[in-house]
């Protein structure tokens, strides 16, 4: 049997194996844990073992003091042009006084969320939907500076807030995308009105210019005819009529030459006074040869035999059939 000896001994190892149990507490890396003694809070426990009074003192709340992120839930949330966005987003905050998050507040992450969710209408409420939905910068910033603020006497730091979705309705969508197609479509319609006009512009330039250049060749031309006149006027006054005469017959037989060349002339009409003018000629060529050995002047040219007289067989005066290969040389080209 059991003695009163052992029986004190049992009672004591476990009266020291329980005291140990309650005195001794190892907390792990990036947590801090709080100790109340009789309900009041006394001081913190840090990572690794820690020591209690044992039943007198014991463990409180178990903060997590590393970077934790807090989902934001979906909400509708009505714009300043009462347009409704369904908005969610994530809290990333940080514990940096474990006494007041556990005590300063009842449930931090809860009290968390519904002062974002508050704000996040607040915010968004301010703004109208094109602003909501471009914006989401200048969001988070408000946010992040609201939030830092409000849990202050928490002992949280909020280091970040983001907005993972600002989405309007479907049928808004659809409104925006018919709009959005619109504008395109104006700015499209303007650049081609741009385009014509420009094309115009550059048009109406072209004919000015090529009327500025038709105006300069032509008044050079009769720059280049009225030096060509001159000339001509100065080597008659020099020459006397005959070289004049020279000159208006050379201009008539390149005539008769251009019209003789045409594929498409059947025959040649020449004019009753064509025999004058090649008299006229003749006297002209025999003017510029140069005067005999005696100093004689030259023999006087002979004068041309007079036309034919039209008869029932003949064909009609002036009209010379044109020929390519020979016959009078007037006609040839």
């Amino acid at each position: 049997m059991i003695g009163n000896t052992e029986v004190v001994l049992i009672v004591l190892v476990l009266l020291a194996v329980l005291t140990a149990a309650k005195g001794i507490r190892t907390v792990p890396q990036g947590q801090v844990w709080t100790v109340e003694r009789f309900g009041a809070f006394t001081k913190l426990m840090q990572p690794g073992l820690n020591f209690l009074v044992p039943f007198m003192d014991q463990v409180g709340r178990k903060l997590n003091v590393q970077e934790v992120v807090l989902d934001i839930p979906e909400q509708s949330v009505i714009t300043k042009d009462n347009a409704s966005v369904a908005v969610d987003g994530i809290v990333y905050y940080r514990v940096m006084d474990p006494a007041k998050a556990a005590y300063a507040v009842q449930n931090l992450q809860q009290a968390l969320t519904s002062l974002a969710m508050t704000n996040i209408r607040a915010v968004i409420g301010e703004m109208d939907l094109d602003s909501t939905l471009s914006g989401r910068e200048q969001i988070n910033s408000s946010l992040l500076r609201i939030l830092d603020g409000a849990t202050e006497p928490w002992g949280v730091k909020v280091s970040r807030v983001e907005l993972r979705k600002v989405e309007p309705p479907e049928n808004l969508v659809r409104a925006m995308n018919l709009q959005m197609t619109a504008e395109r479509e104006r700015r499209a319609s303007v650049m081609r009105a741009e385009g014509e006009k420009q094309a115009l512009v550059l048009q109406a330039e072209g004919r000015q210019q090529s009327a500025m250049r038709d105006a300069e060749a032509r008044e050079r031309l009769a720059q280049a005819e009225a030096t060509a006149t001159r000339l001509v006027a100065d080597a008659a006054a020099g020459a006397g009529e005959a070289a004049l005469r020279y000159f208006i017959s050379d201009k008539y037989v390149r005539a008769f030459e251009a019209l003789a060349a045409n594929p498409n002339s059947k025959l040649v009409v020449v004019p009753m006074e064509a025999t004058a003018l090649f008299g006229g000629i003749s006297a002209a060529l025999q003017m510029l040869q140069p005067p005999g050995p005696s100093g004689t002047p030259p023999p006087a040219p002979r004068q041309p035999m007079p036309p034919p007289q039209p008869g029932p067989t003949s064909p009609a005066a002036g009209v010379l059939p044109a020929s390519n290969g020979g016959g009078n040389p007037w006609t040839q080209g």
